[in-house]
């Protein structure tokens, strides 16, 4: 699982480029999410069914179709918090955020999750899974199904990333891990640095600090790359016609290969493969 220490730390990106990184060294792959709030969404081809855009292209960067099982809850958001539930790709109505958390996520949501999650590991070598925002947001911590409970339940190994262009990276990390509860703390395997422009050699005495303060490994410094692919969420989706289905596939596939490449030459990936995920 790659989680972040905010959103837009780069875990879409990151998971987009471990799919493919696994998929070109012969693994089957499957990327999951499983609760996504974006107003970018993708159709499937010929249904009626919807998941997120970025786990579409996840999905493309696996090699594989997209499937509603690797975005089992899409929350379309509408304002006054309110959002459109959208469940194993079929809209269920509409739902306040107060009733979503006390009456849905954990008693309706949380089991459907488990079940495609189980399904899609049945199905593959490996499912890179993508948190949402931070697994330390502490208000919402019992409802946080697409963090550190999925995590849990699983017992799946994290990685966690952090935009170090928007300043405050270091603190980011070491606060995250504080705020965690010793049972996740111990689930979190090391940090990625994204988003980083600059002499790397200044980071180290940073770098030692902070695998000194947390005791995880720092696992890769990637660079701000320049790739165009559609953000995770906004309206402006570059030019895309969503209606038009092969041609995004065909669109997208160069940009995720370019930054596939950029990734595995800045990350550990012999150590995530091996010592992380256990694989020989």
């Amino acid at each position: 699982m790659v989680q972040g220490t905010s959103s837009g730390s780069g875990k879409s990106t990151i998971v987009t480029a471990f799919c493919r990184i696994f998929s070109d060294k012969g693994y089957r792959v499957a990327p999951f999410k499983a609760q996504n709030m974006s107003s970018n969404i993708y159709s499937l081809s010929n249904t009626s069914e919807k998941i997120s855009l970025a786990q579409a292209i996840q999905a493309t960067a696996s090699r594989s179709n997209p499937d509603v099982r690797m975005n089992p809850i899409l929350l379309k958001p509408l304002g006054d918090y309110l959002s459109k539930i959208i469940l194993r790709g079929r809209c269920q109505g509409e739902m306040h955020a107060r009733e979503y958390y006390e009456k849905f996520i954990l008693k309706k949501g949380f089991p459907l999750i488990l079940e495609d999650i189980d399904s899609l590991r049945r199905e593959n070598d490996i499912i890179v899974i993508e948190g949402a925002g931070s697994p330390a947001e502490i208000n919402i911590l019992k409802y946080d199904v697409a963090n550190m409970l999925l995590a849990e339940k699983i017992c799946s190994p994290v990685v966690i990333t952090s935009d170090i262009d928007r300043g405050g990276c270091f603190a980011s990390i070491v606060g995250t891990i504080k705020l965690l509860k010793p049972l996740h703390r111990n689930l979190v395997k090391g940090f990625l640095l994204n988003k980083f422009r600059g002499d790397e050699s200044l980071l180290y005495p940073a770098l030692k600090s902070v695998e000194s303060i947390t005791k995880k490994q720092i696992l890769g410094i990637i660079p701000l790359l320049q790739f165009d692919l559609p953000p995770e969420d906004s309206l402006d989706i570059k030019g895309l016609n969503q209606s038009k289905q092969e041609y995004q596939k065909e669109l997208w596939d160069p940009h995720i290969s370019i930054l596939a490449r950029a990734v595995e030459k800045s990350v550990d990936i012999q150590k995530i493969m091996n010592e992380i995920i256990g694989l020989t």
